[in-house]
């Protein structure tokens, strides 16, 4: 999968948050200082080359829509992190968090939770002699 901008990935943030959405449209959800409406064309017809969104004409306007789901971008993204600095491993990743003191015991223990949760097919363990 190609990756996006900062600049691209602002404006799929626009097109998932919005839904389908004219160029207007899109430049009305960006933050201020709001790119000029040239600027936002092109970085959606990018988008478009890429892959990631599509398009339906309405005569000379083009209405703009998302083609990868937030979380299909999210779940790569995510990945490729992971394989590049953190050598594939998620344990290795996770430890990251927690030594530099962004992950508390608290965290650790939801997400133990909800591996347990997602894994329903693993016996529980007893932890009583």
């Amino acid at each position: 999968m190609k990756t996006l901008t900062k600049a691209e990935e602002q404006i799929m943030q626009a097109l998932w948050e919005l839904g389908p959405s004219f160029v207007k449209d899109i430049i009305t959800f960006l933050p201020e200082p709001q790119p000029h409406y040239n600027t936002v064309s092109t970085l959606v017809k990018i988008l478009v080359d890429k892959g990631f969104a599509g398009y339906k004409a309405f005569g000379k306007s083009h209405q703009y829509h998302a083609l990868i789901s937030k979380d299909e971008y999210s779940s790569r993204t995510v990945k490729n992190l992971v394989k590049g600095y953190f050598g594939g491993s998620f344990s290795n990743l996770v430890s990251f968090f927690v030594k530099e003191k962004n992950m508390s015991v608290s965290d650790l223990q939801q997400l133990l939770d909800e591996i347990k949760e997602s894994n329903p097919t693993e016996p529980p363990k007893n932890d009583a002699p």
